[in-house]
């Protein structure tokens, strides 16, 4: 880090000895991981820097914000319109999710045999590591699972009533859509009375315009992944994906565009980050956050490229763009509604849109495999693997199913079985 944050990180109540802790370890991962990588382009210099400031620079920045009378709003899934946050002045942060921290803690709370993602947000508060958590205003819950469901619960005691939770029907039928568009209006109302902030038309236009460029950055990025060799590797895509959920998103834009001008002169010369023809893998399935890198670090350790993630730290979150063309606040708001159940989650019945999602990313992105990637517990997405399978099949394309946590127990188990996967995969048919 450029400064010493620690008389920040103190005021914020982050445990400083066990935070010294886990950036250490957080360092080591990166540079195995990251910086250990072959010809990587020059446009991840940022995004390197972006992690090596993700508790430093960026939590100074938010608390800067603070100052100046913004709110934070901490969130844990795609389906929370950042559209309206922005409409306030708000600042939209992900908050942390995604590694193997205050597991003993949390599982003062909740059963052993809860998804990892549940464990780290508990684990990270209740073991004083998160300032993303610390610094937030409000907290946005959702209803995309029971765990999380009954999780939000006990978190809004720890978080002394800052926990505000969206409910997300699980069909996409006129009922549910009707249920859906009046909790966007209820979060809206949620935002101007904590925030004193009206939103306006004008203010939601000039919200969702910078949501959209920044999710037009993203389809960018994910078209370029379709050349062979690809451009970039699928961790070094995958971290673009995690960063656009903490970083200032015109700032994040910007970047993601720079990036993509170098991308598109390598596609032009052939410059990959591996050979021409090597394997390339669709990831699909759970969410991947900052610093979930295990299943990719595996993959492309093994020779293989990671072409796509049909994920919510991947396409779910930015396939699909917001309607800007309405004149009046209650037509934004319907607009904003339209656009967020388009996000195919495993928790919908029947998800017959996502398995259609996969066949269509596969295909774009000129997969060879697919690895269905399912967080320990998620029962929605492990259930649901049984469908994509048949998707595969309907592809003719090889599917490896992988049910896994955050931990590094099992990197011997799942090194051998992706291997193997790609030897077999090595004698089947592309798309």
């Amino acid at each position: 880090m450029s400064k010493d944050y620690k008389q920040m990180w103190s005021d914020l109540e982050i445990n400083l000895d066990a935070h010294d802790g886990l950036l250490g370890v957080l360092s080591d991962a990166y540079t195995n991981i990251y910086l250990s990588q072959k010809n990587r382009p020059e446009g991840m210099k940022y995004f390197d820097f972006v992690i090596s400031e993700v508790h430093g620079l960026r939590i100074e920045e938010i608390v800067e914000a603070k100052k100046q009378g913004r709110k934070v709003i901490g969130t844990f899934c795609v389906y929370v319109p950042e559209e309206l946050i922005l409409a306030v002045d708000g600042v939209c942060i992900g908050l942390c999710a995604g590694a193997d921290v205050g597991t003993d803690e949390a599982e003062k709370y909740i059963p052993r045999n809860t998804c990892a993602l549940i464990k780290a947000f508990m684990g990270f508060k209740l073991a004083g590591l998160c300032p993303y958590v610390q610094t937030a205003d409000l907290i946005v819950g959702e209803t995309t699972c029971d765990g999380k469901k009954k999780a939000y619960e006990l978190f809004d005691e720890m978080m002394n009533g800052k926990v505000y939770v969206m409910e997300i029907p699980n069909k996409k039928g006129q009922d549910d859509k009707a249920l859906w568009l009046n909790e966007v209006q209820r979060f809206s109302a949620k935002l101007e009375e904590i925030s004193g902030k009206k939103i306006t038309p004008e203010k939601l236009k000039e919200a969702s315009k910078v949501v959209n460029e920044k999710r037009k950055a993203l389809q960018r990025l994910a078209s370029l992944r379709s050349a062979d060799p690809s451009p970039i590797s699928g961790l070094d895509a995958l971290l673009v994906n995690q960063v656009a959920f903490y970083d200032d998103p015109l700032r994040f834009t910007a970047k993601v565009n720079e990036l993509c001008d170098e991308l598109t002169e390598r596609v032009k010369t052939g410059k990959g980050v591996s050979a021409k023809g090597s394997p390339r893998i669709l990831i699909s399935g759970s969410p991947m956050a900052i610093p979930n890198w295990k299943i990719h670090a595996i993959v492309e350790g093994s020779g293989a490229t990671i072409v796509g993630e049909e994920s919510c730290v991947g396409e779910r979150n930015f396939a699909s763009l917001m309607d800007e063309n309405f004149s009046s606040l209650n037509e934004g708001l319907r607009n904003i509604a339209d656009r967020y159940l388009t996000i195919n989650c495993a928790c919908f019945t029947p998800n017959d849109e996502r398995l259609t999602d996969i066949e269509t990313i596969a295909k774009r992105v000129k997969a060879d495999g697919i690895l269905h990637y399912a967080i320990q517990f998620c029962t929605p997405y492990m259930i649901e693997a049984t469908k994509v399978k048949k998707v595969a099949e309907k592809i003719k394309m090889p599917l490896l199913r992988i049910e896994t946590d955050y931990s590094m127990e099992d990197m011997g188990q799942l090194k051998t079985r992706i291997e193997a996967f790609l030897e077999m995969m090595g004698k089947g048919a592309r798309v």
